[in-house]
């Protein structure tokens, strides 16, 4: 299965997932744990659900930082 793919839809998700109300963000996280997941990164998959729940109490430091770290981890991810 060619990842690479999936991997630019990610990023591009995680790019815009600091735009829109918090609800239209979580949505944005949910899909990107749904799209890592596809790819079987179970573990990134479980920090950008972290970064939802932390986004959805109002913790958006550690949402920033999660979500950077996402974009991080992912961008090695390419083939």
């Amino acid at each position: 299965m060619d990842v690479a793919p999936k991997i630019d839809i990610i990023l591009a998700t995680l790019n815009s997932a600091d735009v829109g109300s918090l609800e239209s963000i979580a949505a944005k996280m949910r899909d990107v744990e749904l799209e890592l997941r596809a790819i079987e990164q179970v573990e990134l998959a479980d920090r950008a659900n972290d970064a939802e729940r932390a986004l959805m109490r109002g913790d958006v430091a550690e949402f920033r930082r999660l979500r950077a770290f996402l974009q991080s981890k992912v961008g090695h991810l390419r083939p």
